[in-house]
């Protein structure tokens, strides 16, 4: 497949792609991006931030647009994790960013290929609020993106939003930008002196990264094995989340959201058998 698509309206454009920020270092990032089952270059992007480049294309070959993949993919990144995620993806119609948070309903916003702003401006502040953004600053640099500027297309918009998080810290390596290339990113990605694949390793090596990373206090607020009440509340909360995140994914053959339920449904698990096998004294 070419590396332009042609839109419904007639004109031409990127084809689909996305980048996954996390606002965390890649240590912390690596076990849980295991999680998802999917081939990625893991490098890092600034002061306390990594990003993830998809390797493989799951939006082409199956039924689900390239946003809904991603904003699955964010979900369950996010669900274990104490830092945000953040999805920027694109194709020939339009672009946008989804921030996922916790438990918290995911955050989005969209931009058409031309730039036209076709999202809620309340979006855009609990984007800013949820980072922890400059309230004034940040905040009336996100606003004028979501005002008209004929100037603009959806890549430049999405340029404008990682602009304002530089400020936070953010810094992609020279030439990971929003609309290039699938190829492209991956190549630049790996040329990077810090980067390295993240791949599923099996189901008995991730759940030894996954204790070992619980260990580091990296991925929960709240370790295993501590007995604490907000542990458990925590292992039944991702459960009961989980189950119907599952099921809705399953029923709708939806990948992203059945991958969000399933990790979900993993921590969960294993914070509960954890403490079900090691009573408190």
């Amino acid at each position: 497949m070419s590396t332009d698509a042609t839109s419904r309206t007639g004109r031409t454009g990127p084809a689909p792609g996305a980048l996954l920020l996390c606002r965390a270092d890649p240590d912390s990032v690596a076990p849980a991006a295991r999680l998802l089952r999917e081939r990625m270059l893991l490098t890092r992007a600034g002061e306390g931030w990594s990003v993830l480049v998809p390797e493989g294309k799951p939006w082409l070959r199956g039924e689900e647009p390239v946003d809904r993949v991603l904003t699955g993919w964010a979900t369950a990144l996010a669900v274990g994790a104490p830092w945000p995620v953040l999805a920027l993806w694109w194709d020939a119609d339009r672009g946008g960013y989804t921030l996922a948070s916790g438990f918290r309903r995911p955050v989005g916003y969209v931009w058409l290929a031309n730039g036209t702003p076709a999202g809620e401006d309340e979006a855009m502040r609990t984007f800013a609020a949820r980072l922890a953004l400059d309230p004034v600053l940040d905040v009336q640099s996100l606003d004028h993106l979501t005002k008209p500027d004929p100037a603009s297309d959806a890549r430049a918009r999405l340029r404008g939003l990682l602009a304002v998080l530089t400020r936070a810290g953010l810094t992609l390596p020279t030439g990971l930008i929003p609309g290039e290339p699938a190829d492209r990113l991956r190549e630049v990605a790996w040329d990077q002196p810090d980067a390295h694949t993240i791949e599923w390793e099996g189901r008995q090596e991730t759940v030894r990264g996954e204790l070992e990373a619980v260990a580091d206090r990296r991925l929960t607020p709240w370790p295993l094995w501590s007995g604490d009440p907000k542990a458990r509340a925590l292992a039944l909360a991702q459960v009961a989340t989980g189950l119907p995140l599952a099921a809705w994914g399953l029923r709708h053959r939806s990948g992203g959201w059945l991958t969000a339920g399933a990790l979900l449904l993993a921590h969960g698990a294993l914070g509960l058998a954890y403490d079900l096998t090691h009573p408190r004294d």
